[in-house]
């Protein structure tokens, strides 16, 4: 069953956590969710703090579709809209662990070491060939795919990345463990309780 509109009609911070775990497919290319941020509309540090603009429209419109934008205009970062429409939330896709299409991952990237391929947000979206041309698109309908995990997952919980505002919440998600993240966890990381969930 792929995750649609009702699975991110839910508060971001939620979707953020339920996430970890899950599997992203962007034309039969991708793999497991390990790592996310969540972006809401209160947030200092969110593209959607200020109200709506031509780059953050996406953000506004409604759950479960994909908002794209350039970092630092080098890179492409892959975002999917939570909460009712018009809230201006999202959560930011931060790292996979690959395991779906790594040939054509490793040529888009140039270079073979697999855990380096998706564990970033650049290079995430590099990998799986992601760009403007799928800002707005439905997360529930090709290109995309997105499977919920199987089972439980342990999560652990820390700041934000490479931010300046509201870096104290706590809202980057991760799975426990895991050595495709973008950046480890601080020690003693924050052990989030443990997420088991239904399929939706």
């Amino acid at each position: 069953m792929l995750m649609g509109g009702d699975f991110f009609a839910a508060d971001v911070i939620s979707v953020a956590r339920s996430l970890i775990g899950a599997t992203l497919l962007v034309d039969g290319v991708g793999g497991e969710i390990v790592e996310t941020e969540a972006y809401d509309r209160d947030d200092p540090a969110s593209h959607s703090f200020p109200g709506p603009t031509p780059r953050n429209a996406a953000m506004f419109g409604p759950p479960g579709h994909a908002y794209v934008y350039r970092s630092y205009g080098i890179h492409w970062c892959l975002n999917f809209v939570c909460g009712p429409q018009g809230r201006g939330a999202a959560v930011l896709v931060r790292a996979l662990r690959p395991s779906h299409g790594l040939a054509s991952m490793g040529e888009r990237r140039g270079l073979e070491e697999e855990r380096l391929l998706c564990a970033g947000p650049g290079r995430l979206a590099q990998a799986l060939g992601v760009s403007l041309t799928h800002n707005g698109m439905r997360l529930d309908a090709a290109p995309f795919a997105l499977h919920p995990a199987s089972g439980g997952v342990d999560i652990v919980e820390g700041p934000r990345i490479g931010i300046t505002k509201a870096a104290e919440r706590p809202w980057r998600f991760g799975l426990a463990g895991s050595r495709h993240l973008s950046r480890p966890f601080p020690k003693p990381g924050r052990l989030s309780a443990r997420c088991d969930r239904p399929s939706r």
